[in-house]
């Protein structure tokens, strides 16, 4: 049998916004965070970057 991959990205927060959602979405290999905006008119993804304008990276 085979075994279940795990997922690479998770859905760790989630907000509707009208037609629109943001979500943050963290890399498990990598342990990236990105946020993602999604609409009508398409969508978009960046890194999530800290007050210092780093980008967040969850400790392993």
């Amino acid at each position: 049998m085979a075994q279940k991959k795990e997922k690479r990205f998770q859905i760790r927060e989630e907000e509707g916004l009208g037609f629109g959602a943001v979500q943050i979405v963290v890399d498990t290999q990598t342990g990236v965070h990105y946020i993602l905006a999604s609409g009508v008119g398409g969508l978009s993804i960046t890194p999530l970057l800290d007050r210092d304008g780093r980008v967040v990276v969850e400790d392993k």
